[in-house]
This record gives structure tokens, sequence and C-alpha cells, in this order.
């Protein structure tokens, strides 16, 4: 099965409008209809490159415009952990990266920034990834993810367990985070996607593992949640994540999701990845903290097909 989940979700529409309600088989119940010239809450797009699926999908959105101000500092945030090429599905794809960051700089930002704190070696990550070159060659800049000099120690207000943390100084003096994770199964963390992703924006990890992951993968956007969230489902790692096995482990989804709520984008891509987002226990405990929404039913919801 290479695109089931999105069936899941009811995109089943082609571009420029929804079809009819009883030609529709959205397996999460009914959805909200987008009111028009309202922005949906949550963008679901299939069946185009990267670049083409960004495009449409921020262009339901309301234009990138709506979260990027002139003159405002920009931080992309990809999933950069392994030294993996793009083939393997363990990074964002370098192609969607690039976009962003050239969209960023269209609607007027100053400067645009990318970084992870990698798993694997960071200059073999930012390179075999893609990625560093798709920033550089939009006019971006990478930054290091893996020097402590980098980070700050900030309270997390309201939080139980994750009461402190070193995060990122890009993380917390920029004017707009764009989250670009890519979406593939955990061990630990069951899957990642738009919440898990920030985690390579602190610098103690350990201690998130050793503690209770998903409690902290749900606490920490209370100290401040990505303003944009693209969630690179294009080549989907649907086993033995975050590294992957072998190639066996990949469908090849041709989706992306975009959603300012990151519990909603989530809890959109656990459908794509096959889970019942109930089995994700972190989005359950970023709901009944106010991080974001897992009501699927009651969200504006707009789904574009880019199949020719």
């Amino acid at each position: 099965m290479t695109r089931q989940g999105f069936i899941k979700l009811g995109f089943s529409v082609v571009a420029g409008g929804l079809l009819p309600p009883l030609l529709r088989k959205p397996l999460l119940g009914k959805t909200k209809d987008v009111a028009a010239n309202a922005s949906p809450d949550l963008v679901a797009v299939k069946e185009g490159s990267p670049v083409q699926m960004f495009d449409a999908g921020i262009k339901a959105l309301g234009g990138l415009g709506r979260f990027v101000r002139k003159g405002q500092i920009v931080l992309v945030k990809p999933n950069i952990g392994w030294d993996k090429t793009p083939s393997e599905g363990a990074d964002t794809n370098p192609e969607l990266v690039g976009r962003v960051v050239a969209a960023a700089y269209e609607v007027g930002a100053r400067k645009v920034y990318c970084f992870d704190h990698p798993v694997n070696v960071e200059a073999d990550c930012y390179r075999r990834s893609g990625i560093e070159k798709a920033v550089k060659d939009h006019g971006g800049e990478m930054r290091a993810g893996s020097d402590q000099g980098m980070y700050r120690k900030v309270a997390i207000q309201g939080a139980s367990v994750l009461k402190e943390a070193l995060v990122h100084e890009l993380y917390l003096d920029c004017d707009v985070v764009i989250n670009v994770p890519v979406l593939k199964s955990h061990g630990g963390g069951r899957m990642t996607a738009s919440l898990k992703n920030l985690m390579g924006v602190v610098w103690d990890r350990r201690f998130w593992h050793r503690t209770d992951l998903q409690r902290c993968i749900a606490e920490f956007p209370l100290l401040r949640k990505p303003d944009l969230n693209v969630v690179d489902a294009y080549l989907v790692m649907m086993e033995h994540g975050p590294y992957g096995a072998s190639t066996e482990d990949l469908a090849l989804k041709k989706m992306q999701i975009l959603s300012a709520d990151p519990v909603l984008a989530d809890t959109a891509a656990a459908k794509v990845l096959e889970r019942s987002p109930e089995t994700v226990p972190y989005l359950r405990m970023a709901s009944d903290l106010g991080v974001g929404s897992m009501d699927l039913a009651r969200a504006a919801i707009k789904r574009i097909s880019l199949k020719a």
C-alpha cells in the first residue's frame, strides 16, 4: 500500500474543489467544509512533487505571507538528524526545504536560517541529506546545532516534567518558526512528525528519553509553538524508524500536510502512517495541555490532488 493513508483521511478530491459528499469515503467521518474566502485549519495535498505540493498547499492555507511578514527573521527547522541520502527517507526532503526557504524570502523575510541537532555527525548529516546545499542555493544560512554554546536554559511554564531545557537561541529569538519534519515511524515515540521534530532544537535529548519521552514531547511546545508545520510525507518510513533498516520500510506516499496546529497536523499524519492517533500518547497529552487539537472532524480541511 502506498497511498491508502491519504484515502483514510478522505483525501478524495481534485484540485480546485471538493467532490460531492456521497463520493467521498473519509474513514474518519465527516469533516467541516472550508467556508468561502476562509483559511482552512489544515491543508492536505497529494500526488505532486514536494515543491509542487508545498506551493499548492501554502496557497490554499492563505499564502506564506499569512505567517511571514516583511523584515522578519525566519527559522526553517527540518529533520536532519541522520547521515542519510534523500532516497533513504530518514531526513526531510531537501527540495522541500529549499522551496520553503525561497518562499520565505519571496514574501519579504530578512534572513532565513536552518539547523538541526543531529544524532550523527553534523557536517555529514547536513551534506549527505542535501539540505545544506538546498538551503544555501536559495539564500538561506545553515547554523550549528551541535554547539552547546548556541543553547540557553529556559523555564517551560505549565510543564510538569520538562520544567526547563537548554534550547537553541535561534528557536528562542527568531520571529517565525517553520517546522518541516519528515513523517516516519519511531520506536519510543511511535511516530516522528511536527511535535517530535522539535527535539532537534534542544540540547539534552537524553533527559527526554530517560525521564518520560511522551510527556516531554507534549510539554515542550508550551514554550513556543511553531508558526507553521509542513509535514513531508512524500517518502515515508513506515517501520523501523527513525533510522530505517532497509528500503522495504519505505512507502512512496507523495503527500504533504500543512497546518499552524502541530497536534492537528500530527493527528492527520498518524493516519498517513497507518497508525491510530490514540496509539501515539503524546498527541492526547498535547491536546489536553492546549497545544492543539486532535479533532479532525471539527477541523476545516482543504484536500488537494495534483494528479494529472
